[in-house]
């Protein structure tokens, strides 16, 4: 069987069983507006998103960047990352790093599926269940952790992998996403990637 592109899919698309790790906006140069309220919460981040990132890996678990594009209407997911990594906060960026089997979503706005083909990607690999992390919890987290739940898929935010700009607004966001979406609020290392 071949999908519209003549290329055999990977996975049953009508199999929506799968978890995939949502990684939002951390291919980052950090020299924007909010960064220095920012950058202490990512330095937290990091070294946990790094070790999450290493266990889906490890479990074969689709590890899918949804980043954006700052503007950079002629920008591709390479430049974002090469961008990044040449700035000085590439120690924030290096442990994360997208690599040869990450996918890469580019977005413009807040959430990670609104205008991007991120709904049909994880369609096609057969994900019912996204494990939401990035930056920024009160922003781009919440946003994409409601149009996944609207798009009826289970929703797991860790919250020791979200960065935010504002703690208060942070937690207040992370109570929304479980009381009002059903997301699972858990540790980073009570992930379940099934393997």
């Amino acid at each position: 069987m071949t999908d519209d592109s003549g290329s055999t899919p990977r996975t049953d698309p009508t199999d929506t069983t799968k978890v995939a790790l949502l990684v939002i906006d951390m291919i980052n140069t950090y020299d924007h507006e909010d960064a220095e309220l920012l950058v202490p919460s990512v330095e937290r981040v990091v070294p946990v998103l790094a070790k999450l990132i290493e266990r889906a890996r490890a479990a074969d678990v689709p590890v899918i960047y949804a980043n954006d594009n700052f503007g950079r209407w002629r920008s591709h997911h390479g430049e974002l990352v090469e961008n990044a990594l040449s700035r000085p906060r590439a120690d924030l960026v290096e442990p994360i790093r997208p690599d040869d089997e990450s996918l890469f979503v580019v977005k413009a706005r807040h959430s990670a599926f609104y205008e991007t083909p991120l709904s049909y990607l994880l369609w096609r690999l057969g994900v019912g269940h996204v494990v939401v992390t990035g930056q920024v919890t009160e922003q781009c987290v919440l946003y994409s952790a409601l149009d996944a739940h609207i798009r009826h898929l289970d929703v797991t935010v860790p919250r020791d992998a979200v960065a935010s700009i504002h703690p208060r607004l942070a937690s207040a966001a992370l109570e929304m996403m479980e009381l009002n979406m059903g997301a699972s609020i858990v540790d980073a290392a009570d992930v379940d990637f099934g393997a």
